[in-house]
């Protein structure tokens, strides 16, 4: 049994969805806050100073080959940032830019439609995580 059901007082046997629960308790979804915290330090990336090494990496472009075998797990934050917020890569630096408008931006971030919910209105969205 999950945290928030013994937080909530019920059981699997009581048949309540897990978000009408979150909704209740007012407790964010997971991934709104895995997204928030991937472009809060997407933000930190793009203030960072040159000379700083995760700035440097993040604005890196390899022009070598990778070795073979499986590659290494990679956020693609810039189109989230895109599909999310609306804000052309482009112009990530800019918007990114002043902490408090970037701040901003994310405390408003609605979340994702619940894919449950999604299924009974008759569109279906796929999520690929690797």
């Amino acid at each position: 049994m999950s945290f928030l059901r013994r937080v909530a007082g019920l059981s699997l046997r009581d048949r309540v969805r897990s978000s009408a629960i979150r909704e209740e308790l007012g407790v964010e979804p997971l991934l709104l806050r895995v997204e928030r915290s991937q472009m809060r330090w997407l933000g930190h990336l793009v203030r960072m100073p040159p000379g700083r090494l995760p700035g440097e990496v993040f604005r890196a472009c390899p022009s070598s080959r990778r070795p073979l075998g499986r590659p290494r797990t990679r956020w693609y934050v810039s189109p989230l940032v895109w599909e999310r917020l609306g804000i052309p890569p482009d112009e990530l630096e800019e918007a990114a830019g002043e902490r408090e408008v970037w701040a901003s931006l994310l405390r408003h971030l609605p979340p994702r439609p619940d894919p449950g919910l999604a299924a009974e209105d008759g569109w279906m969205e796929f999520w690929f995580w690797f």
